[in-house]
């Protein structure tokens, strides 16, 4: 299939979903875990099924404010396209969050109905929603998501003649400034992983949602025959991305509701995966399962790549995988909740690009450094990295934050570190919030990682900047270390540092072993709670 150089989308998600149904109608694009599968034509149905349910049962209908809260299962696939089909506005929220963020997040958006499983993984998600309704006023909506049920759809069914007619949108180029956001309605709010004071619901549309998956589509290209395992929460806005890239390609999801480090990597096995994602708590798993496998084949046979998009990876994790298990290794794409995947690698790029750069900015992608003095960067400069685009939101739901978040051009300020070079990679040096300030020198956590990431004895490794009455801060590495390691001290990883010519003021001065790093539902690291635990 040739690679579209600049993917067009149709006016609404919804027409996208029929657009798929049309041209390939027996076409399976959607199976979960539990053996359940959907055709392109059947996804369209059930998705209509499914709005005639809500609308004559929860009168839901255009403009409802609707915050749901399933694991990946064909359910959470099948209500995303129920409300888009509906034109309601959807609130995707990932199955970890608790009390305080829920009833957060369903106060601030002024939710209609709260939509969750019964219970999932030993919690009580409807005793926590109606809880939370009892003072919203919002009406509650429980789907019984019971392993032994029958392959049915859990969720409100409905004749779908009774419907009122999809939702439009305006035509025309969709707006990339907050300036200009009044284009198009707002359908979709994702918020944050809340590792802020309080979590920041982005304001997205239809096109918004749908352009995230452009530099993927434009730079990876997905065939219909490729399968792609999603076991990360389908309420994070990178799997609505992924959706997009399965409605416009054909590509098959296979959705796994729970990561079992064992036997989920054999099931993507047995499925057939040829490509895998998303961070590096799974490239681990991948790893560990074709070891256990042996060298005799490949688990993955027809694997092409592991694409990374959750959070930053470790240049040599890109070179086991290569090695160990096919393919080109790991092609990485960058992006926000508020601004989803807006670089991406190709397969095809050399493989330090791969191992060292999160690839180029997608389609009608614009990208700005600036330097922390607030001037321009020149080439190969470090500063802040501000995107504007199609994909970008429109705002937060509290408009107060609109100010700092947007440049005056209408860039979103990322708060991510990085370089670009002559071609236009983006690599990620680091955060604004995570440099390690050493005798006012600035050093990037992310590089002294890299080189840690090396030694023999380390699985895996967070730095951290601690206060130093002497330097004002100091560098503590927390690791994770290899299966059957006794242990690691502080003076061998800082000898290893040195001998593989990291600068003597970025040599860890502190080391702490974990069983395990701390990480959100996408992978990345929680360095605050590293911070809290080891900065007394």
């Amino acid at each position: 299939m040739p690679r579209p150089p600049n993917p067009t989308y149709p006016a609404t998600f919804w027409d996208l979903v029929v657009q798929r149904a049309d041209a390939t109608p027996a076409h399976v694009i959607l199976a979960d875990d539990r053996g359940r599968a959907l055709s392109a034509a059947a996804y369209r149905e059930a998705c209509e099924r499914v709005a005639a349910g809500l609308a004559a049962e929860e009168d839901v209908g255009s403009g409802s404010v609707v915050a749901w809260q399933l694991p990946t299962v064909l359910e959470a696939a099948v209500l995303m396209g129920a409300l888009a089909r509906l034109g309601a506005v959807q609130c995707p929220m990932i199955p970890i969050l608790r009390r305080a963020e829920v009833g957060f997040i369903a106060a601030q958006t002024k939710a209609d109905h709260l939509v969750v499983a019964r219970t999932w993984r030993g919690f009580d998600h409807e005793a926590m929603t109606r809880a939370i309704a009892a003072e919203t006023g919002a009406r509650v909506l429980v789907v019984d998501l019971d392993p032994s049920s029958a392959e049915a759809l859990v969720l409100p069914q409905g004749d779908p003649a009774t419907l009122q007619p999809p939702p439009r949108s305006p035509k025309g180029p969709s707006p990339h400034a907050v300036a200009r956001a009044e284009a198009d309605p707002v359908r979709w709010i994702y918020y944050s992983s809340g590792t802020t004071a309080q979590p920041k619901g982005a304001r997205h549309t239809d096109r918004s949602v749908m352009a995230g998956a452009s530099a993927m589509l434009a730079h990876i290209g997905f065939e219909a025959d490729d399968v792609y395992p999603i076991a990360y929460p389908f309420t994070h806005i990178g799997a609505a991305a992924m959706l997009t890239c399965s409605l416009v390609t054909g590509m098959r999801l296979l959705l796994h509701a729970i990561f079992d480090p064992e036997r989920t990597p054999l099931a993507m096995a047995e499925a057939g995966a040829t490509l895998l994602g998303s961070a590096v708590p799974f490239f681990h798993a991948y790893l560990n399962a074709q070891r256990r496998h042996g060298t005799a084949s490949k688990l993955y046979p027809r694997l092409r790549a592991c694409i990374s998009g959750g959070a930053p990876k470790p240049p040599e994790l890109h070179r086991e995988l290569a090695r160990e298990l096919g393919g080109v290794g790991i092609v990485s794409a960058w992006g926000m909740t508020e601004f989803p995947l807006a670089t991406c690698a190709s397969p095809e790029d050399p493989d330090e690009v791969l191992a060292d750069t999160e690839g180029r900015a997608g389609p009608q992608v614009e990208l700005r450094l600036v330097a922390l003095d607030g001037r321009p960067c020149g080439p190969g400069e470090e500063g802040e990295l501000r995107v504007r685009g199609p994909q970008g939101c429109l705002g937060y739901v509290d408009a107060a934050l609109d100010a700092e978040a947007f440049d005056a051009d209408g860039f979103l300020r990322s708060g991510d570190l990085a370089v670009l070079d002559a071609n236009g990679n983006v690599r990620i040096t680091g955060r604004l919030k995570d440099v390690i300030i050493r005798n006012a020198e600035n050093l990037s956590a992310a590089e002294i990682e890299d080189v840690l990431y090396t030694h023999p004895k380390v699985a895996d490794v967070a730095v951290i900047g601690l206060p130093d009455p002497k330097t004002g801060e100091r560098a503590c590495a927390v690791v994770a270390l290899a299966p059957g390691v006794d242990g690691l001290t502080l003076g061998e990883l800082a000898a290893f540092a040195r001998e593989k010519g990291l600068a003597r003021q970025k040599v860890p001065e502190q080391l702490e072993l974990v069983a395990a790093l701390p990480r959100n539902a996408m992978g990345k690291v929680l360095k605050q709670q590293l911070r809290e635990a080891y900065g007394r």
